[in-house]
């Protein structure tokens, strides 16, 4: 039976075990040679006599041996009287050394050889940080009485009316990937009441910044029987303390990469847009927040509430999507809200309509016609409940958990505006 690298401190000493995984590390001494080896738990230390011959670092191999006690070893204990089995043929040297603790490489060079340098300790902790989030957002989820769904990825038109997509040829008639599952999401609010999705997303924009994707990870909600955006804040609020929970319990990944994990306060503060333009100079007609108007929103924030978080509700409706609610008082303002997590945007969420001729007084409105609509109107048609929801960026999500300079360091196998491969 095999053997864990971390299992192995509670091995009975003088017991037979056998070890899997990569050779991490040889050290050949004098007297001695040493080799570590790595499995999906953590590190190992196999102790063979002088002279052996030991493959390659990162071949994988099959170690027998007799388990050892050694203050000096990887939890105290280590393989003695070893055998070492190549289970393939000897490995290429990776082009990084991986056995160093931290990993010295160009992001050029991390995303060119991600399938090898992933195996990095300190890099692969990084998604082990994207892995527990999504356990916490799950977890929390389903304590709530969601139910989490999957959506198409092949859709028949843009969810986000005029943006950009990526056409792609279904049968040989025009289809798309989606941007979102919005549409979707909100019709099965009509469904499940409350559901939730993880997948990608696809964006066709030309951005080349170091915060934009062309696919990334969303973590979609999205509720009903709301009063209004404020109750859609508040389960988000509950969805992040429960994803920030469930990384601390990932105390070897926080160390290894240096993670400063947020406080979720009790309650997120909240700036209405037109405030948040005066607070950071910029026009009263600007549409939108550039990316230095939410750095100093993030560092207002953190100074006058002491808070890493800041939603900024009633964004312009012009600068919303169609299915965006108003608010009564005031149409020209949205019933929606970005959060920004240490000044950069990580949620977009909001109310969306729900009666179905507001829906089609909002398609005409932006000359669009409703008849292009109907396989998603038809849910508002036979009756939805006011309802909301929101999408997080995992990706960004992790890139400011470690604030990292680029989401593309935290990210498997990026694809943006000029990589497609690996």
């Amino acid at each position: 039976m095999r053997t864990l690298c971390t299992s192995l401190a509670t091995a009975e000493p003088g017991s037979a075990v056998t070890l899997e995984g990569w050779v991490h590390r040889r050290r050949e001494l004098a007297r001695v040679t040493f080799v570590v080896l790595r499995d999906r738990s953590g590190l190992a230390q196999v102790v063979l006599p002088a002279g052996t011959e030991v493959p390659p670092e990162e071949t994988v191999v099959r170690v027998t041996g007799t388990a050892t006690a050694n203050a000096q070893a990887p939890g105290g204990v280590e393989v003695t009287e070893a055998a070492v089995e190549p289970l393939t043929e000897p490995a290429a040297t990776p082009p990084v050394e991986l056995w160093r603790p931290t990993l010295d490489a160009s992001l050029p060079t991390l995303l060119d050889h991600a399938p090898v340098l992933w195996r990095h300790p300190a890099q692969r902790a990084l998604w082990e940080l994207a892995a527990a989030s999504l356990k916490g957002f799950r977890t929390t989820l389903d304590g709530l009485g969601f139910t989490e769904v999957a959506t198409p990825k092949l859709v028949e038109s843009a969810t986000e009316s005029g943006a950009n997509v990526f056409p792609v040829d279904y049968f040989g008639r025009p289809a798309y990937l989606a941007q979102s599952p919005q549409f979707y999401k909100q019709q099965l609010v009509g469904v499940f009441e409350r559901v939730y999705e993880v997948g990608p997303v696809f964006r066709a924009e030309p951005h080349d910044t170091v915060r934009h994707l062309a696919e990334y990870r969303s973590l979609d909600v999205e509720l009903g029987f709301i009063r209004d955006h404020r109750d859609v804040l508040a389960v988000l609020r509950e969805v992040l303390a429960g994803m920030v929970a469930s990384v601390a319990d990932c105390e070897e990944a926080v160390a290894r990469t240096g993670a400063r994990l947020p406080v979720v306060p009790a309650e997120i503060p909240v700036i209405h847009f037109a405030d948040a333009l005066a607070l950071v100079g910029a026009p009263a007609d600007e549409p939108d927040l550039a990316p230095e108007h939410e750095r100093a929103l993030g560092a207002w924030a953190l100074a006058e509430h002491g808070s890493d978080f800041l939603a900024v509700e009633g964004y312009p409706m012009a600068k919303r999507p169609f299915y965006t609610h108003p608010q009564p008082e005031d149409p020209v303002h949205s019933r929606s809200f970005d959060l920004l997590f240490r000044g950069l945007e990580l949620v977009t969420g909001g109310q969306r309509l729900h009666v179905a001729s507001t829906y089609e007084e909002a398609l005409r409105a932006r000359g669009e016609d409703p008849a292009d609509y109907l396989a998603y109107l038809q849910a508002f048609r036979h009756g939805m409940p006011p309802h909301g929801g929101f999408a997080i960026g995992l990706e960004r999500w992790v890139g400011r958990l470690v604030e990292a300079a680029n989401v593309r360091e935290v990210t498997l196998f990026p694809r943006d505006l000029h990589r497609l491969s690996p």
